[in-house]
């Protein structure tokens, strides 16, 4: 067998309905629509969840309940293994740094960086948050911290 051989599997390739071509063809007449109402019309495709004017289960169902999914922050996570593997000593561990080395991609709210891994290089981290292993590891290897004060949300006064 060689590559010249090869076929498709039988029935892989179906031909397309050529609707509107006469009685003879299968789907002459009415195209395969049935005989009028909605779905028989040219634009009569109804949005789904659409219910032919009947109130929507979407709509029905009660809404209850409090969803922090646009309020909540989300922090872009880099481990300490993935900063010793492309930092070298004596550089900035930042927003910016990182995103040159592909560590990070759209950072959400602020960065992360935890302790999974071993930290032999000293580096200065100018990140949002720290968590308690990664600093220790990072104050044992000789680094340092700045953790940057960012402000998300700040609700106004009612006067």
């Amino acid at each position: 067998m060689q590559l010249n051989d090869l076929r498709p599997g039988r029935g892989a390739n179906k031909e397309r309905k050529r609707r509107g071509r006469g009685t003879g063809s299968g789907q002459g007449t009415t195209g395969g629509r049935g005989n009028k109402g909605q779905n028989a019309r040219k634009s009569g495709q109804v949005r789904p969840g659409f219910e032919g004017g009947q109130m929507p289960l979407i709509r029905r169902i009660p809404k209850r309940g409090f969803n922090n999914a646009q309020f909540a922050t989300v922090y872009e996570i880099v481990n300490l293994a993935d900063i010793e593997a492309k930092f070298e000593a004596g550089e900035a561990v930042n927003a910016a740094s990182l995103k040159e080395r592909g560590l990070v991609h759209c950072n959400e709210d602020g960065i992360k960086i935890l302790g999974d891994g071993e930290l032999t290089k000293a580096l200065t981290f100018e990140v949002d948050k720290v968590s308690k292993s990664a600093e220790e590891k990072i104050t044992k290897a000789g680094g340092k911290i700045n953790l940057i004060e960012t402000v998300k949300y700040v609700a106004k006064k009612d006067k």
